[in-house]
């Protein structure tokens, strides 16, 4: 019941008026109604509304009517607030953490061989986790790498770094990268770039680098992005002046400065174009379903490689 009812007369004997209460707080009397479904609201109830105002109900009937709102690419819209980039990044960080906690010399933090000492040491960790093909830690001690079933490295090798100086280079770059990709693909599409990427990077050090070399870094990842940045950004028509520059410099750093893993940068520079591609160019009817199927067929043609790669090291 939305009403009171009463049966006592007025002064001339007809039934006296009764006054609309709220259909939920029944000792609430109102005037106003939901423009929706015309039930009586009290001020608690009503939800502004783009003419009057509505119930709750109908308020939770009319968002579930409205679909969610999607990028360009079929994202969510969440992407905008950059949760995956600040999470890669934060993950990047902790894992710092760890690796100079599991450190056993003074020069992880800096003070290795590369970038003029700018770079750490090895840690137990990146030693565990990076990418190495088949060799051992000791003198004729046990073979680890990817070779030995060690095929996590493909992955924990993109988290790793060697010194802060390395880390921070990588984290600045997803920063700047990462939010306005994350924006146009949303979150999930977003992720799954940057791991396709950052995994044929790691690939392609399996294939390429000297078996008994260590390679770790977010780089194979973040070049990935660089190139999906420019694939992504001709797709929707926008200038892309600003960004040759900033890859050609990359690049040449890559090609110039002693112990960057070439292999690993063109790697996920050519990976995360493909990766792009599939994103930016699904067919909008099926776009979902293509653009999981472009990812998988990727993932399966590294995995491919990795087989082959391995069978000649056994071998």
């Amino acid at each position: 019941m939305t009403e009171r009812s009463g049966q006592a007369g007025d002064a001339t004997g007809g039934p006296v008026p009764t006054t609309p209460v709220c259909y939920r707080h029944p000792d609430r009397e109102t005037y106003v109604r939901c423009t929706r479904c015309d039930r009586p609201i009290c001020p608690e109830c009503m939800r502004d509304a783009s003419v009057g105002h509505q119930c709750p109900e109908c308020v939770n009937e009319g968002r579930r009517s409205v679909r969610p709102a999607r990028t360009a690419f079929g994202g969510g819209a969440a992407g905008r607030e950059g949760y995956v980039t600040k999470t890669l990044i934060a993950l990047n960080v902790l894992v710092m953490v760890l690796s100079l906690a599991s450190a056993r010399s003074g020069t992880a933090v800096a003070g290795g061989s590369g970038l003029g000492g700018l770079l750490g040491d090895s840690t137990p960790l990146t030693r565990w986790g990076g990418v190495l093909g088949y060799a051992s830690y000791v003198p004729f001690g046990p073979a680890h790498g990817v070779a030995a079933g060690e095929w996590y490295r493909l992955v924990t090798a993109m988290f790793l770094h060697f010194g802060l100086v390395h880390l921070l280079l990588n984290m600045w770059a997803l920063w700047v990268l990462g939010r306005s990709l994350e924006s146009v693909l949303g979150p999930l599409r977003f992720l799954a770039l940057y791991l396709i990427a950052g995994i044929g990077g790691n690939v392609a050090v399996y294939l390429f680098s000297a078996p008994n070399q260590t390679s770790a870094g977010a780089s194979t990842a973040i070049f990935g992005l660089f190139a999906a940045i420019f694939v992504i950004m001709r797709r929707l028509g926008r200038d892309t002046s600003a960004i040759v520059p900033i890859l050609v410099i990359n690049l040449i750093f890559t090609f110039t400065v002693p112990r960057i893993s070439v292999a690993g940068h063109l790697g996920g520079l050519a990976v995360g174009a493909l990766m792009a591609l599939v994103l930016a160019y699904a067919p909008r009817m099926r776009r979902t379903m293509f653009q999981a199927a472009g990812g998988a067929i990727l993932v399966v043609a590294l995995l491919g490689l990795v087989l082959v790669r391995t069978g000649m090291l056994l071998g």
